[in-house]
């Protein structure tokens, strides 16, 4: 798509109509001049009531009860305490990051997958069910600080299923997905580093 579509009034508008629906206090909204960039993949309204401490519930693991080898390294995402875990192949690497989760039980897969294709700068279009219920999100955003997908993302074997990052941290130990998984940005940067195509997927 061109860059003169990217700039099209729909976009202005899906930006401008989600400014308000974001939390942001109104004096905050009205001190800046342009709207602030706003991830389609979190639906308004908030999700959750405010919390004290917007993060995960950490707690290590052990791979064992989950895979039966760590062959490519292996991937363990807790829905539950919204937290990712990672083992490295060779059980030099432990990782335990917070992550968002998907909005509601319906959105929410499990099961078993894996990594089929790495991205850094990804860019990001809406679903058709996405695209169904929310008509005004624009088509397509190519990689920067508006994308949804943040910086990098890992996509797995299921269709439109998705570990990446985020440009809006507020989404982070929170449910707020339409189905994938999101890291901070200097988490999936870390995380992109380590697995590989074929890196062992489950979500719990």
């Amino acid at each position: 798509m061109s860059k003169s579509n990217f700039r099209s009034p729909s976009r202005r508008q899906f930006l401008a109509g989600t400014a308000s629906l974001i939390g942001v206090p109104a004096l905050a909204q009205q001190a800046t001049e342009e709207p602030e960039a706003y991830d389609p993949l979190r639906p308004p309204p908030e999700p959750e009531p405010p919390v004290a401490r917007n993060i995960s519930s950490f707690r290590s693991l052990s791979w064992r009860p989950y895979f039966s080898s760590l062959n490519n390294g292996a991937i363990l995402v807790d829905t539950q305490s919204r937290a990712l875990h990672y083992w490295s192949e060779d059980e030099s690497v432990y990782k335990l990051y917070p992550s968002s989760v998907p909005l509601t039980e319906d959105m929410t897969r499990r099961g078993r997958t894996s990594v089929i294709r790495k991205v850094e700068g990804p860019s990001w279009a809406p679903t058709p069910s996405m695209k169904k219920r929310n008509p005004e999100w624009p088509d397509y955003i190519p990689p920067g600080p508006d994308n949804p997908l943040g910086s990098h993302a890992l996509y797995l074997s299921w269709k439109y299923y998705r570990i990446h990052g985020t440009h809006d941290t507020r989404k982070i130990g929170r449910k707020s997905s339409n189905g994938c998984i999101g890291l901070y940005n200097e988490h999936i940067a870390e995380l992109f580093g380590m697995t590989k195509v074929g890196t062992q997927v489950l979500l719990i």
